[in-house]
């Protein structure tokens, strides 16, 4: 899951980065309005975690603006007041959920969760293939009733290859769904998480490397 944190208070922002990455989301943090307007140009995201409250560009025009393209983005708006009329008029504007400060983080996790699951079609909390299960809520996985200790980069690509359901999947594709903005696309960072993967997987192989186009398990 793909997620752009916007806060202007910096040490929030980026202790909520930090958290959600810890739950192997790929995550953006930005401080301003004009800045997430700027990477929502740019990237996909499943789920906008925003403030309202933004000195530049407001949190209102942002979440306005990105309700009115009508894609699957979804939008939690965070703000410190509280008040029904508060958060009536900015789940009108479009937002999807609504969260005030402060805020316990771990019903922040849950919200965004459920966010990206609706932001996607559909899906089992639980992916299962070739003996693999994930489970995506207790970030844990196992196969052949082996637990795997895995990385967070290793479970969100793990993640991406069973939601293809044995469709190949980019390199380019998973550096966007498991790393944040700052990572390199010309590194073999992809590669190297893949290989990785593979010998905690064990055997029989069962991520395939098609020459050219991806990756398919």
């Amino acid at each position: 899951m793909r997620v752009l944190v916007v806060e202007d208070e910096r040490d929030l922002a980026d202790l909520v980065g930090e958290g959600l990455r810890r739950h192997a989301m790929a995550v953006d943090v930005v401080y301003d309005g004009a800045a997430a307007a700027e990477r929502l140009g740019v990237h996909d995201y499943d789920v906008v975690v925003l403030d309202r409250d933004l000195p530049d560009v407001h949190g209102d025009e942002i979440c306005r603006d990105l309700a009115a393209r009508g894609g699957r983005t979804r939008i939690l708006m965070l703000t410190a007041a509280a008040s029904v009329p508060e958060r009536v008029a900015g789940l009108g504007l479009g937002a999807d959920d609504y969260l005030c400060k402060p805020f316990d983080y771990a019903e922040l996790v849950a919200r965004v969760r459920a966010l990206g699951r609706r932001s996607r079609e559909p899906v089992p909390p639980v992916l299962t293939r070739h003996g693999i299960v994930l489970d995506t809520r207790r970030v844990q996985a196992a196969r052949d009733g082996r637990h795997l200790h895995l990385s967070l980069k290793e479970f969100a690509v793990l993640e991406a290859l069973l939601r293809a359901e044995g469709a190949v999947v980019s390199a380019e594709r998973l550096l966007e769904l498991a790393w944040d903005e700052h990572a390199d696309p010309f590194t073999t960072v992809v590669r190297v998480v893949v290989s990785r993967l593979r010998g905690k997987l064990g055997d029989p192989p069962c991520i395939r490397t098609v020459p050219g186009a991806g990756y398919t398990l």
